[in-house]
């Protein structure tokens, strides 16, 4: 059986290798290690002409809205916080183009992290531009240039809880969330502080959305679900929690040490 063909949505970035320093197409090798390990064939989606997003979308079986750089505040009617990072409009539009033609082809989506908040945003939510200033602490991304392990409870019956059932401990890294839901959306898993940690489409066969770095833990079930999902014939997770567990470790997230 022909393995499903997975988008990722990539960061446009100077970056430098070698002795070459240029603007360049990137993305954590862990998010395509994590897919292959799950069943799926990577390809990459750079960003684009919003225009030619159908087309691209057209050729996958499911689209994974990658993590990266704070969505521009423009987006929903905000103005920047001073700790909002510069916008990426390019990356922006193009996101939003490729999440609207896969949503139009009912096909699965997984949102981590920035993408789990441009799902929020297409569906005309809002965020919360610096975290800790709500929560009273920086929980959700103590250390800089690393992952860490907080845990995050799930809603009962909802697709998420059906995969994750109850409290689980994630990689995290990010100083914005969810606020105010977008249409069409429900909560399905919070942080002890009640930040949104996962929502998902209650008018799609699969479309989720996590806050937390499932290609950094060990078997992430949600990604093994999307891949399910998209193979042909592949049915989402129901809220009835008909997915097998097998392959799930509920506490097995494997991060870097964080630094001093």
């Amino acid at each position: 059986m022909r393995k499903p063909l997975i988008g990722l949505t990539t960061y446009l970035a100077d970056a430098r290798w070698g002795e070459w320093e240029l603007p360049a197409v990137l993305l954590p090798a862990a998010y395509t290690s994590c897919l292959r390990a799950a069943g799926g064939r990577a390809v990459l989606l750079p960003p684009d002409a919003p225009e030619a997003a159908a087309d691209v979308v057209e050729n996958l079986d499911a689209i994974i809205l990658t993590s990266g750089e704070d969505l521009d505040p423009a987006l929903y009617g905000a103005k920047p916080h001073t700790c909002t990072g510069p916008p990426v409009p390019e990356r922006d539009r193009w996101e939003q183009a490729v999440l609207a033609a896969g949503l139009a082809r009912d096909m699965p989506v997984l949102g981590v992290c920035r993408g789990m908040q441009l799902m929020n945003v297409h569906a005309g939510g809002t965020l919360v531009q610096h975290l800790p200033e709500k929560v009273g602490h920086h929980g959700h991304n103590p250390y800089g240039g690393h992952f860490a392990p907080h845990p995050v409870t799930t809603v009962p019956g909802t697709r998420l809880g059906a995969l994750l059932p109850g409290t689980s401990r994630v990689a995290t890294h990010h100083h914005q969330a969810v606020d105010s839901l977008g249409a069409g959306l429900m909560v399905s898993a919070r942080a002890t502080d009640g930040t949104i940690e996962a929502i998902e489409s209650t008018r799609h066969r699969f479309a989720v959305g996590v806050q937390w770095h499932p290609e950094v833990a060990f078997e992430p079930a949600v990604v093994h679900a999307l891949v399910a999902a998209a193979r042909p014939g592949g049915a989402a997770v129901s809220a009835a929690g008909q997915e097998p567990r097998t392959a799930l470790r509920r506490s097995g997230v494997v991060m870097p040490t964080p630094g001093p």
